[in-house]
């Protein structure tokens, strides 16, 4: 069997809610893409945002398209300390109890009570790929990397689902530490 999986390093983004992007960029505004994601019908759209918390701010956040029922901002650990926010490290969806950032557009700003996470270490399974590695959706696995800066990360969520594509998402920290860049592949070893 073939245990090499593809990964991607996930830089910070934001997901936006229908309600606050039209505050951030007008309404009846809409998302332009600018490429797709590894996951079917997910996009990296051209629109970009400032969030900005206790300690400082980073610009330029890329927003993630479609439009999702709940805001959600993912971050890596080290924008944590330069933003003056603590956020736990959730799998994405998970944000309640989570803390909040300001969030500035070009057309308005909104000020998020929760919503930031650092999203869990996870792969993306279609059902027939869960099956061909023997995993199940919510199971805990772990992978190696190669390289001179080869590492196991234990804990990796397995995430199942039939719009699913094969593929492990890091966060910007992790990748850096491994000395991986997106295209590159890791291999499940359980």
């Amino acid at each position: 069997m073939n245990n090499k999986i593809p990964v991607g390093i996930s830089n910070r983004h934001i997901h936006l809610s229908s309600a606050h992007l039209a505050s951030l960029f007008g309404e009846g505004y809409e998302l332009q893409e600018l490429k797709p994601l590894s996951q079917p019908g997910q996009y990296a759209a051209q629109e970009t945002v400032t969030i900005v918390g206790a300690k400082g701010e980073i610009g330029n956040v890329r927003i993630l398209g479609p439009i999702r029922p709940k805001t959600q901002i993912e971050i890596s650990k080290t924008d944590s300390f330069k933003l003056g926010v603590a956020p736990p490290v959730r799998d994405s969806g998970d944000t309640a109890g989570s803390p909040g950032l300001k969030v500035v557009g070009p057309k308005g700003e909104v000020e998020l009570e929760e919503g930031v996470i650092i999203a869990a270490r996870h792969i993306h399974f279609h059902p027939s790929d869960a099956k061909s590695f023997g995993v199940a959706d919510g199971d805990k696995v772990s992978i190696r990397t190669q390289g001179e800066r080869s590492v196991v990360f234990e804990n990796v969520l397995c995430r199942v689902h039939e719009q699913y594509a094969l593929d492990c998402h890091l966060d910007t920290d992790e990748g850096n530490a491994a000395g991986l860049k997106t295209g590159e592949f890791i291999e499940l070893i359980k």
